[in-house]
């Protein structure tokens, strides 16, 4: 394993094993050098989004100087991830971007990118570019 790279990668589904299951594989591509967090289900367990665990995991990687990217797996997980954002200071806010992008391909894109010491807006940009990734030609 290298060095941590300066980005971060919250990951957030409505299920905490899916979420697992796609921070394994982005940590696998990059070898360990990109801090994934993976945050899900509700806090009884079930399925869900927790704000409160996004907002703790944003945190835990606030000492990452270039920022923190957030990816969604559900478009009802944005609202907990955008109340967790509203909660954040303001200086650190301001190192974090929530990416429009497909779970599994935008994690593995962005998390690829960080790897190479790309900068947030890079990172952001990669992990919405996979929108377009064609699987079978």
């Amino acid at each position: 394993m290298g060095p941590l790279v300066a980005i971060g990668l919250v990951l957030v589904s409505h299920s905490a094993r899916l979420a697992e299951g796609v921070r394994e594989v982005a940590e696998q591509v990059t070898q360990g050098t990109v801090r994934v967090i993976a945050v899900g289900g509700a806090e009884d367990g079930s399925l869900g989004t927790n704000a409160l665990a996004i907002l703790a995991a944003i945190e835990s990687l606030s000492d990452n100087d270039d920022g923190v990217l957030v990816l969604v797996d559900l478009g009802s997980a944005v609202l907990s991830a955008e109340t967790a954002l509203d909660q954040l200071d303001v200086e650190l806010r301001e190192r974090v971007r929530l990416a429009d992008a497909p779970f599994v391909e935008g994690a593995v894109a962005a998390a690829v990118e960080a790897s190479l010491d790309s900068g947030l807006d890079a990172v952001l940009a990669m992990a919405e570019a996979a929108r377009g990734q064609v699987k079978l030609a």
